[in-house]
């Protein structure tokens, strides 16, 4: 599987799809007050890094990074498609994402993922990022589970 990874436009027709897609992924595992989504407008905005993972023309994975006035990166929206899952592509996305963050200065990334998602927890723990505790505006929901890294 030849992927690529590059910034894009959340606002493109296929990654709207892909984001569809996670919208309906998170709303089958977790209840509304338990998903942090980030709307697509949001992902627009010029303190965010948003990339997609393509494979040919097809738009089979994406994240961001949101750059927080705090000092850190938190991850949002990475997801990959279910037929691409299992390649490498969410790796690839996270090692990306992490270069670009570096590459604006930002040593600390932080993220929310949920406790059913278990590949991503899995990729996470494997990329490095350790367990901490609620940070920004979430609060100790049982169905989170909250990581950091140094960059």
């Amino acid at each position: 599987m030849t992927v690529t990874v590059e910034l894009a436009s959340p606002l493109l027709p296929k990654v709207r799809e892909l984001i569809r897609a996670s919208d309906e992924t998170a709303a089958a595992l977790y209840p509304a007050e338990s998903n942090h989504l980030v709307d697509v407008d949001s992902l627009a905005q010029p303190h965010v890094i948003f990339c997609v993972a393509r494979q040919d023309d097809a738009v089979v994975g994406c994240g961001a990074a949101v750059l927080k006035p705090e000092g850190y990166a938190e991850l949002k929206r990475m997801f990959v498609a279910e037929t691409a899952r299992g390649h490498g592509v969410g790796r690839r996305l996270l090692a990306f994402l992490e270069e670009q963050v570096r590459q604006r200065g930002v040593t600390l990334t932080r993220l929310e993922t949920g406790v059913y998602s278990h590949a991503a927890i899995r990729l996470y723990e494997r990329m490095g990022y350790i367990k901490i505790g609620p940070f920004g505006d979430y609060w100790d929901d049982p169905l989170s589970v909250f990581y950091e890294k140094q960059l």
